[in-house]
């Protein structure tokens, strides 16, 4: 969906002069506190997951919210259209961009394992990993949700409405009910089929019927006890989820049996969110900012670096050459990012080593155009003495949401956030569900004898693939915000797009469209429809395999690229995303008809 709009030099000096006409800095307000200007008449965007979560946002960017501020309210709509993605039992990571100062911050909110945890949390009596399914639908899965704690940080920092006043949207949902989505009926099904859904019994009363059937899209639900939660933490902050009625509901859901968890109030009071400072890499002529540890975004700057260095003059999204070039791109980055990458506070990590300059040119002279390659092996960072310490650990995840968005201030927000698999471990507390974000470390501890640097331990963060990236020109002036969900996908899915947008000069809804094609491993994950005619069997011909999966896609690419004329925005099909828009003053005076 492409929104054109004024040039962004006018919205600019329109954003200077409201600010200086209030003589004001942009200094944080403190928690729940709210700044005294009026918001400028500039032009906003939003882009969700859901319709809903998208209004919610533009409700608070026209009452004057910053970006910060409509992330939240849409986010905490999404913990109740959505609950199969997200929600306040989770966490995330989000990244913003400060429109005046051209700076940028980050903040993890990924979740911390309790202290009982253990490397072999996940392994059976006769010391076997357990299967998937009974890992995830258990107490041990759960980690301390961090995603409120986060978000109440950020707001200090870049809020300008009250607190309280972003909770409003969500909690009137919730007590009118909202009608079932197809894609939320499609998950209640799927998740009913297995049966662990249906265990919970606050699961069961919610989302089936009184014969046990799962409820069908267009049924009006109504969450009165997530409605509650969220008067409680509009009211008390984070700690309505660390001390009191909502927090011993947590703990006493995670502790259940079969398969209880270890997770103690002492655990939810301990656990922090924090700042982080984001990692960014030079991209043709743009800077590309995303979070490094213990998330996975240098794999897309090195993504985007690998392919840079194969292709010095793209093609576009017809050149065989150029997609042959990202594949090739994909592979190595992964195989870095699976080896290496986890919890930097507990392993010694090569974030930044991993996409240095020198580093990828000499990844990139591996790529072979003409040929697909072999076995994949992890490179060794110069410096990085513990390369043979530690065995590649090749875990997955599943299932985010995330939201882009750009405030009348031109302050932006990227967010990610997580249960990560569809109804996280199938358990609700207080009327959200809990993750299975601990599902996330290596289910054993070594592999062939060797550590895994993504093993489980107390108070550690488990690896994540969430990349919310913010791309700029080498200035600092914004250019672009982007992200999506889908597990260890998302990095693929985020550089392949931004590689259709900056590179192949495509309308950003039409390189969200684009076929997703994953290479972490071979074969490699192809929608086959959606790629340009000749590409798919050109590659086939240079000895890359692929396997369909059309309909199984889990992405949710939701970006916004800055325009010369304004704004132009793009949803992923895959999903039930849109794009919102508030037009900047000048914008609503030139599409006003004159009185007559």
């Amino acid at each position: 969906m492409m929104l054109h709009t004024l040039p962004k030099r006018f919205s600019a000096l329109v954003f200077a002069l409201a600010l200086a006409a209030c003589a004001t800095t942009s200094s944080p307000t403190g928690a729940g506190g709210t700044r005294s200007e009026p918001a400028p008449r500039g032009e906003a965007m939003a882009v969700a997951a859901n319709p809903h979560a998208v209004e919610a946002a533009l409700e608070i960017l026209r009452a004057g919210g910053s970006a910060v501020d409509a992330a939240i309210a849409a986010e905490m709509v999404l913990g109740l259209v959505e609950p199969q993605s997200s929600g306040l039992g989770g966490g995330g990571f989000l990244l913003f961009y400060d429109g005046r100062t051209e700076q940028m911050t980050g903040y993890d909110g990924r979740e911390w394992a309790p202290a009982g945890a253990t490397p072999e949390m996940f392994l059976d009596a006769r010391g076997r990993p357990m299967s998937f399914l009974d890992a995830q639908a258990s107490g041990r899965s759960t980690g301390v949700p961090l995603l409120i704690p986060m978000l109440k940080l950020a707001h200090e920092d870049h809020g300008r409405l009250p607190w309280a006043r972003l909770f409003e949207p969500a909690i009137r949902l919730a007590d009118n009910g909202f009608e079932i989505s197809p894609r939320m009926a499609r998950m209640i099904a799927g998740a009913g089929e297995r049966g662990r859904l249906r265990a919970d019994f606050q699961a069961r009363a919610y989302l089936f019927d009184r014969e046990g059937a799962p409820l069908p899209a267009g049924t009006l639900l109504r969450n009165v006890a997530y409605a509650n939660t969220l008067r409680a933490i509009a009211e008390q902050g984070p700690a309505a989820m660390t001390q009191g009625p909502i927090a011993d509901s947590i703990v006493a859901a995670a502790r259940r049996n079969p398969r209880g968890g270890t997770l103690t109030l002492a655990d939810l009071q301990a656990a922090q969110p924090r700042r982080l400072e984001p990692i960014c890499g030079a991209y043709r002529v743009y800077r590309v900012c995303t979070l490094g540890s213990p998330t996975s975004g240098n794999a897309v700057l090195s993504i985007l670096g690998l392919y840079e260095r194969a292709r010095p003059q793209p093609g576009g999204a017809n050149n065989p050459d150029d997609w042959a070039a990202f594949l090739w791109a994909s592979r190595l980055a992964y195989a870095d990012r699976d080896h290496y990458m986890a919890d930097d506070q507990f392993v010694p990590v090569p974030t930044q080593e991993l996409y240095a300059p020198t580093y990828l040119d000499s990844r990139a002279a591996e790529i072979n155009l003409a040929r697909a390659p072999g076995n994949v092996g992890a490179g060794q960072p110069a410096g990085f003495e513990l390369y043979e310490r530690w065995g590649r650990d090749d875990s997955d995840d599943n299932g985010t949401t995330h939201l882009s968005i750009i405030d009348a201030w031109g302050n932006a927000a990227s967010m990610t956030a997580t249960i990560e698999s569809a109804f996280g471990s199938q358990r609700m507390a207080s009327g959200f569900f809990l993750n299975n974000e601990l599902t996330d470390f290596a289910f054993e501890p070594t592999l062939n004898g060797r550590p895994l640097a993504n093993a489980a331990a107390p108070n550690k963060r488990p690896r994540s693939s969430m990349s919310p990236v913010i791309i700029t020109d080498r200035d600092g002036e914004l250019q672009m915000v982007i992200g999506s969900p889908g597990g260890s996908s998302i990095i693929g899915y985020v550089a392949r797009t931004t590689i259709g947008i900056l590179d192949w000069n495509m309308p950003v809804q039409d390189a969200i469209n684009l076929s997703n094609i994953t290479a972490r491993f071979s074969p490699a994950n192809l929608e086959p429809a959606r790629l340009p005619a000749g590409v798919g069997e050109e590659l086939t011909r240079r000895g890359w395999e692929f396997r369909d999966v059309t309909g199984l896609e889990e992405s949710g690419i939701h970006a916004i690229r800055v325009r010369p004329n304004g704004f132009e925005g793009g949803a992923d099909p895959r999903r039930e995303g849109i794009v919102g828009r508030i037009p900047s003053t000048a914008q609503a005076a030139a599409t006003t008809p004159p009185a007559r």
